[in-house]
């Protein structure tokens, strides 16, 4: 890699990273320098083209970033859909992650394939993860493995896996429940959602069930939007989600890398 491009995609994360800052100083002018005890992240996953490009309007809309996930290999041609919920809807390309990437949002990787990694040999589930973690290297601009959040596809690892994982990037997301504690270095993340019908009132439970804790992170796994993928939301529903969320002084709505680099301190999550 020459040294031009290496420049391009330092500037660019450093305008991802600032266009984030901007968004979270707009939709939370009071608590960027104060602390919560709360923390959601609707964590999108799959790539759909519609739903990914809707995510990301109605989030900048209302002023927060977006955690979208994607399937490194799943805008090429010899993409093969894993199971009916990934057949019937196209994707989107890195000509579009970087778009999204240098507006603020945070773009992590779901698998080369989408691949149930806890069903393979391990070294097989490994190749497939280094593959995607290559992929995204080579077209994701700022994209270091070693900052990276990998988000298992079906939520679904092994604890051998797990362990070789945690050395190749900073955290990962896997299935066992959408609470986690406040971010304190943590590298294991798990998640909850619901499927394969509409998961709007579950999502709603999960999210009262946070608000009714002391303190917490809750991490839910979301899809597509509308009719696309398994257990979507309404795009409508999401806007009217985020609006109402905004108005809670003890939430905070953050993809997982920011919500990463908070501080935490007697039990309260303080940004950077």
């Amino acid at each position: 890699m020459n040294s031009a491009t290496n420049g391009r995609r330092r500037f660019l994360a450093g305008t991802a990273a600032a266009t984030a800052a901007a968004l979270a100083e707009s939709a939370f002018p009071g608590q960027v320098h104060g602390s919560v005890r709360h923390l959601l992240t609707l964590s999108f996953d799959d790539g759909f083209l519609r739903s990914s490009q809707r995510t990301a309007e109605i989030h900048e809309k209302v002023g927060v970033t977006a955690c979208i996930n994607v399937i490194a290999s799943g805008h090429l041609p010899d993409f093969v859909p894993p199971d009916e919920y990934h057949v019937a809807w196209p994707r989107g390309d890195f000509g579009l992650w970087n778009d999204l990437r240098a507006r603020g949002h945070e773009v992590m990787p779901h698998g080369y394939r989408h691949a149930n990694l806890a069903e393979l040999p391990l070294a097989e589930a490994q190749g497939l993860v280094r593959r995607c973690l290559d992929l995204f290297q080579r077209e994701l601009e700022g994209f270091e493995p070693e900052r990276a959040i990998f988000n298992f596809p079906y939520n679904r690892s092994t604890p051998e896996l797990e362990a070789w994982l945690g050395t190749q990037v900073r955290a990962f997301r896997t299935g066992g429940g959408g609470l986690n504690p406040l971010p304190s270095g943590q590298q294991r993340l798990t998640t909850t959602g619901h499927g394969p019908e509409n998961c709007e009132r579950h999502l709603d439970a999960e999210i009262e069930a946070l608000l009714g804790t002391d303190s917490g992170w809750l991490v839910y796994n979301v899809h597509g939007l509308d009719d696309e993928g398994w257990g979507p939301i309404r795009a409508s529903y999401l806007e009217r989600l985020l609006d109402r969320l905004l108005g809670i002084e003890t939430l905070r709505v953050l993809p997982v890398a920011p919500a990463l680099d908070g501080l935490v301190s007697d039990g309260t999550w303080r940004a950077r």
